[in-house]
């Protein structure tokens, strides 16, 4: 067994009912996607769009594709045929061009609002305020070739675990209240996305249904 195979069963294995593992695979080459997929792996996280078409070109079809990255609405054409999840919705003007695209195509993508819960200003994301605001408005009800499947963000790049920690558990009681006031019969509105190779267990404890793990299991990037 490789160490790509080794990494994840090791955290496969050890993970709640309820919560899966995104191989963030980007910038790593087809033969070690290869590799995690001939141990099961199904779920893989790319962010560049270019990169993802090649790869989704040659590697087996079964592979679920999500988008893990800053999405330009420029790009989202090339991506709606087959994408599986597209988890850092940032802007409603994104998220029309998803349902847009996706109409074009027959399907329905799953999408995750994004929340900008750090402290660093470079990251993408609604605001919670912004968020509640566009989930108030029910504009988005009348997309049908999306669907809002839960909440996405990205803790601050600190060391202070109980930073992070506060973070998650921002964008948990975001989740809940969201599911409450807006999406309580809709059973879809399930997802979580948070934790990365540093810090999805303490991303478990704060609600994660989804940890995107990149460096643990390929190393750090190729190229």
């Amino acid at each position: 067994m490789s160490h790509i195979q080794q990494e994840i069963k090791t955290i496969t294995n050890a993970l709640p009912e309820g919560v899966r593992l995104v191989a963030v695979s980007k910038f790593n080459p087809e033969s070690a996607i290869q590799e995690a997929y001939d141990c099961g792996q199904r779920i893989f996280g790319e962010s560049q769009v270019q990169e993802l078409q090649r790869k989704q070109e040659i590697l087996p079809k079964d592979i679920q594709w999500h988008f893990i990255g800053h999405l330009q609405t420029n790009k989202v054409k090339y991506i709606a045929p087959y994408v599986a999840m597209i988890h850092a919705v940032d802007s409603e003007k994104l998220l029309l061009e998803i349902n847009k695209q996706a109409e074009k195509h027959q399907r329905i993508i799953p999408c995750l609002l994004q929340l900008h819960v750090a402290q660093e200003e470079t990251k993408y994301g609604f605001s919670e305020q912004e968020c509640w605001n566009f989930l108030k408005n029910g504009s988005w009800k009348d997309l049908k070739h999306v669907m809002i499947s839960g909440i996405m963000c990205m803790a601050s790049n600190v060391d202070d675990n109980k930073q992070i920690k506060s973070e998650f558990h921002r964008a948990y009681e975001f989740f809940l209240k969201a599911k409450s006031e807006f999406f309580v019969s809709q059973p879809t509105f399930c997802e979580c996305s948070w934790g990365m190779s540093h810090d999805y267990p303490i991303a478990i404890q704060e609600g994660s249904t989804l940890i995107r793990v990149g460096s643990k299991i390929f190393g750090e990037r190729k190229y």
